[in-house]
């Protein structure tokens, strides 16, 4: 049976983790979730499946994408123990950053979780949004 990977949306405030600090480490540890949905989007991502990495807050862009790697471990900034993380490797770079205001304009993205869940900072992208977001980018 073929495995069907899944899409994301990753939100970092680039002033403390930046796409380029993603690739700059070759493999990063998405910790510091604690919004349950959030969390458990994370815990429904495999190895292989894929993400935006939108920097929030500053720039409010999608600017790359990036793979998961390793999935289900504890969190190691949660002294509780009960939120859990994955690690991410970068893929690529967009050729162009699809800003949010430009998300917000275009009716085939209305329905994104982005917008309609703004606050989530991991979310679900369907594979028609992802397909729209890659051709709006140059690929």
């Amino acid at each position: 049976m073929t495995k069907i990977n899944k899409h994301w949306l990753m939100k970092s405030e680039p002033d403390a983790y930046s796409y380029d600090d993603l690739v700059a480490q070759g493999e990063g540890t998405w910790d510091g979730v604690r919004n349950h949905r959030a969390a458990n989007n994370m815990r429904a991502m495999q190895v292989g499946d894929l993400a935006f990495f939108y920097h929030s807050n500053i720039g409010l862009e999608i600017v790359g994408i990036m793979e998961v790697s390793a999935t289900g471990f504890p969190d190691p900034s949660d002294e509780t123990g009960r939120w859990a993380c994955v690690k991410v490797k970068p893929v690529r770079k967009l050729k162009r950053p699809i800003s949010l205001k430009q998300i917000k304009a275009d009716p085939a993205l209305a329905e994104m979780e982005l917008l309609r869940l703004s606050r989530l900072s991991v979310s679900v992208v369907t594979p028609q949004e992802w397909d729209y977001i890659l051709a709006l980018s140059g690929g």
